[in-house]
């Protein structure tokens, strides 16, 4: 039998001895104990920053609407315009009906022609799409952070896709409002009280459901109403929109024609009637948003307006005329 052999040495070192493991067993003892120290550590860092997340959270969907308010009311109070997000405008239509300043104009059950005209914000409106020009009438808008509401024509909700192969209609909820314009366009003041209501209904049901979101507004067709259209309308709990200026696009006007007749209105608390199937409109478009611009008045959507400016019950119950309308509205919408 050949002499026992030491133990192998590690590489690049020598035998400490037997003291020399002791010590570096103590050495590896007190590593361990101060891994899990700092374990320790960081899972109580962890269950502390858990603990403010709901403060965190709030903060933050509290910036989020924020940015939604601003993007909603057609830029920040510095003028500047804000990114709109798409995916909140859903929400946005279910907050704004729920506002109780709608509300409040809802339970009145009149027409409303304009806001108080208090502000220096305005609502541009277009009836009867979508239609042929209503991608180039959003590109428009987006391209210059302008608000606007737009009032369906139910049967022609399908007629306009978006890429994704859904309704145009949810691309125009995005920069602004959707409201119910009936379903074929009638003279709802002609039909029997249950054809004129179905009209209505019909149509609300069919853009909630190619839209994603709550729809509030109303606006009979030529703007033609009498009291059961009123209160049909506030049965189903829809604020009836008319307006105080009127582009004349439906009557004929060329666009110069639509820029003067627009721009002459463009004053605080104004709701404008254009109507987005018209080349003549989309082309008078530029000419009115640089108008906004010069008397520093922002485009805003019919319910950020109505929240922002609401008309009082004595200018509602008023009509018309408590918006420098007189003699009834043409045969426009």
């Amino acid at each position: 039998m050949g002499a026992i052999e030491p133990p192998p040495r590690r590489a690049g070192g020598t035998d400490p001895g037997p003291a020399g493991r002791a010590r570096q067993a103590r050495i590896r003892r007190g590593r361990g104990a101060l891994a899990l120290v700092l374990a320790a550590g960081v899972l109580l860092a962890v269950a502390l920053v858990g603990g403010g997340s709901t403060h965190g959270h709030a903060h933050s969907t509290g910036a989020a609407r924020a940015t939604h308010a601003a993007a909603a009311s057609g830029g920040s109070a510095r003028g500047g315009h804000v990114p709109i997000a798409s995916g909140s405008a859903a929400g946005s239509a279910e907050e704004s009906a729920q506002a109780p300043e709608i509300r409040r104009l809802i339970g009145l059950g009149r027409p409303i022609y304009c806001a108080a005209r208090r502000g220096n914000e305005v609502a541009l409106t277009f009836d009867d799409g979508p239609g042929p020009y209503t991608r180039l009438v959003i590109a428009k808008l987006r391209k210059h952070g302008i608000r606007a509401t737009f009032f369906v024509v139910g049967r022609n909700i399908q007629l306009v896709k978006d890429p994704r192969g859904s309704s145009i209609v949810r691309d125009e909820r995005t920069v602004g409002a959707l409201g119910d314009h009936t379903f074929t366009h009638p003279l709802l003041t002609s039909l029997a009280p249950v054809e004129a209501e179905r009209e209505i209904v019909r149509t609300r049901a069919a853009l909630v459901r190619a839209s994603g979101g709550a729809v509030f507004l109303f606006r009979p067709p030529y703007g033609a109403h009498d009291a059961r259209i009123d209160s049909v309308a506030r049965a189903h709990g829809l604020l009836e929109i008319l307006w105080n200026v009127d582009s004349a696009d439906s009557l004929g006007a060329n666009y110069a024609a639509i820029e003067r007749n627009v721009i002459a209105g463009l004053r605080g608390g104004s709701i404008i009637l254009m109507h987005e199937n018209h080349g003549q409109t989309v082309r008078a478009l530029l000419a009115i948003f640089a108008a906004l611009q010069r008397k520093h008045l922002r485009a805003v959507s019919v319910p950020q307006l109505l929240r922002d400016d609401p008309p009082s019950v004595a200018q509602v119950r008023s009509g018309g005329a408590g918006c420098g309308v007189s003699g009834g509205l043409r045969s426009g919408g």
